[in-house]
Order: structure tokens, then sequence, then C-alpha cells
């Protein structure tokens, strides 16, 4: 029975859409290919993926376990047999073929980490037979300022001059991620002595004198004198406790409790304070011994030269992102310019903990987040701190 026209011309129909989807899935595909960019393009990619790998492994300096895992990537941007990363004193890792020779590599590598100049060693100068074939090796330093801090030395069949500025260009990036480690344990070397410094700044000066308060209450007020003694032990318990760079918003008032308890021993009347606290913010992670010096400079710079009574408000608010703590009195004040310049570290003045702790901010934070300070002569002084509340790896 002959095919009707009518089922004809819908088999024609099928059949074109079919050529049709086909025809657009290839075109779908092309573009797919073209997205991907040329052969450079590619290239330039993958060796930026996997330096960028490789430099996260590295970011804690030269050690075993980085160094490993970095290696991996290094040598496959590189292309070579087996490559492998030392420090001064030993092989750090090794990644590839030939490992019958790490343990010669350090004796290979001697002249390098002493004159820090590229070495390039046939298989004749490697001095064993290497079970994939006759490798030579590229042996470039690995310079941290001007030290030679290890090597980085790639095995391959041959050691052409693209092997070798290869590898010295890549020795020469792992000198960068090292630098970058020892600016970041410098940084924290830096936070650390700052704390000490505050602690330093705390004791002479506030010790004396709530011990002197605490002593005059010692005849008249007996049970006065043995509360201010306990608060003043968990107060320097605190101030100079040894371990963490951080704490919360919460330790850090009942710090500042504590201080300005023993404060109103001294002063009397003179130091009245107001406390608005937000109590979502409480388990805000911060520096640690950052509030309390901002209080004590409101107390020593603001209050104390002031006649009459002064008043210190310290208040904590929930802000989007951010927990905002202000600090505000009424006291003397002083003037911007000056303010500005010992905050610039031009000059010391009589406010080092403003300075410490408003350099401590941005080291953490970023410039963006260093103090904001409002104060004028005889107009008291306004200071902001603001914080993330969410800090990955700052641990209270």
């Amino acid at each position: 029975m002959p095919d009707s026209p009518l089922l004809s011309a819908a088999a024609v129909a099928v059949i074109v859409l079919a050529i049709a989807v086909v025809v657009g899935a290839g075109i779908k595909l092309l573009r797919s290919f073209r997205e991907l960019g040329t052969d450079a393009e590619r290239a330039t990619y993958n060796t930026l993926h996997a330096a960028s790998r490789a430099g996260q492994h590295l970011r804690t300096g030269l050690n075993p376990a980085g160094a490993a895992k970095a290696s991996r990537q290094l040598r496959n941007l590189l292309g070579c047999d087996a490559l492998a990363i030392t420090d001064t004193a030993g092989v750090l890792a090794w990644d590839g073929a030939a490992e019958e020779l790490k343990p010669r590599l350090m004796d290979l590598a001697a002249d390098v980490l002493t004159g820090g100049r590229t070495a390039v060693l046939q298989a004749r100068d490697l001095g064993a037979d290497v079970a994939s074939g006759s490798l030579a090796a590229v042996i470039a330093p690995v310079r941290a300022g001007s030290r030679v801090v290890g090597v980085v030395a790639a095995f391959a069949p041959s050691a052409g001059a693209g092997l070798v500025r290869a590898t010295s260009e890549v020795a020469d990036w792992v000198a960068v991620q090292v630098e970058l480690a020892e600016l970041d344990a410098s940084r924290t070397l830096l936070m650390e002595a700052e704390v000490r410094a505050l602690r330093a700044q705390i004791s002479p000066h506030f010790i004396y004198n709530s011990l002197n308060a605490i002593a005059s209450f010692i005849n008249t007020d007996p049970e006065r004198a043995r509360e201010l003694v306990v608060e003043f032990a968990d107060f320097t318990r605190y101030s100079f406790r040894r371990h963490g760079d951080f704490t919360t918003l919460a330790e850090e008032l009942r710090c500042i409790d504590r201080y300005l308890l023993l404060e109103r021993a001294r002063f009397g009347e003179r130091v009245q304070v107001s406390l608005r606290i937000a109590p979502e913010v409480l388990g805000t992670v911060i520096p640690f011994l950052s509030l309390q010096p901002l209080v004590e400079n409101a107390v020593r710079h603001g209050l104390e030269a002031k006649e009459g009574a002064g008043h210190i408000t310290i208040t904590a608010n929930d802000s989007g992102a951010y927990a905002e703590v202000t600090i505000e009195d009424d006291g003397v004040g002083m003037d911007p310019a000056e303010l500005q310049s010992m905050l610039a570290g031009h000059h010391d003045g009589d406010h080092v903990g403003l300075r410490n702790v408003d350099a401590r901010l941005r080291q953490v934070y970023g410039d963006q987040h260093g103090l904001v300070i409002e104060t004028a002569p005889g107009e008291g002084t306004l200071i902001t701190m603001r914080v993330p509340k969410s800090q990955p790896g700052h641990d209270a």
C-alpha cells in the first residue's frame, strides 16, 4: 500500500526536526569549546590554577606537610619527572620518580644552598643509576630576602634552557610564599608584643594606684578592702593571662567592670558609668585587651583632669554584620590634630593605649576597621569600634 501524502509529510517533518536538534547541539558544543578559549588561554589558566593551589599549601612556610602537597602541583607545572623541595636542613618533599636520589639531594644541593646560584647537573653528575632512566637535574635556590632558605630541584631527561628558567621562576615563586608566611608570623609576633606593651602600661601606674586605694580601706572598711583585693586579683589574672590573642566582648566587659570598680574606689563619685549592652553581641570575638585601654584612656585623660564629676557611657549594639562598641566621656577632650599625629606614630604622647588598639584592629580586620575618634578640647571624646560578628579562625 503506498504511503499517503500526509504520512510522508509527517516523516519529513520528524527528520527535519531531528536534524535541527543535532545541528543545535553541535552549535552549543562548538560554543562551549570556544568559551574555553584558545590553547594558550587554557594553558595560562592551568598554570595559574596550579600555582594558586600550591600557594595555599606554602602559606605556612617551608614545612614537610605543605611542601609535600605543593610539590605535586609544581611538578605538574614544570612537566618534569620528579620535583623536590628542601630547606637548609633536609628534604621536605619529593614527588615523582627517581626517589633513589633523595638521600643524596642535600649533598647535590650544597653549593646552591651556600652560594645561592642555580646548578645544572647532568646524569653523570648525579652519581647514581636512576631507575626511570638517565635524568638530569636543575637545582634552584629559594631566597627569602638575602638568605637562601631551601631549594627547588627538578629532574628530567634533559636540562635545557627552558627547564632551567622555569625551575628558577618556580623557586622565586616559592620564595615569595615563604616571605608571605614570615610576614604573617611577624604580624602575629607584633600583635603579641603590642599586648605585652599594653600589659606593661597597666602594671606600673594602675597597680600602684589600686593598691593604694585598697590600703586606704583596710582600717576604715576591712570588708570592702577584701572585696577590692579579690577584684584586683581577678583583673590582673585576666590582664596578664598567657593564652590567646582574642577574647569575647562579654569577657572584656567583665574586665572593664573590675577596672572601674577599682577606679571608683580611688575617685569615688567623681567617676560615673552607664552601660547599654545588646545581649546578642556579648559573644562577639574581639582582640584581647582592646576595650579596657579605651576605658582607661577615658578615666586617665578625660576625667582625671576634669573639675568635678565625669561620666563614661559604654554601649555595644548589633549593627547587621558588625558589633559596634562606643566609649564616650564628657572629659577634657584633646586637639584632633594632635590625636591624628599620635595615631600615625609621629610621637608617643599620653595616649599610647589608643594607638596600640587602633593598630591592632587595623592589622586584624583591615584599615577600614580602625578606631573612629571624635574629640575636641573641652568637648569630651567619643570612640567607636566596629568588628565583624563572624570571624572564622579567631577563637576566644
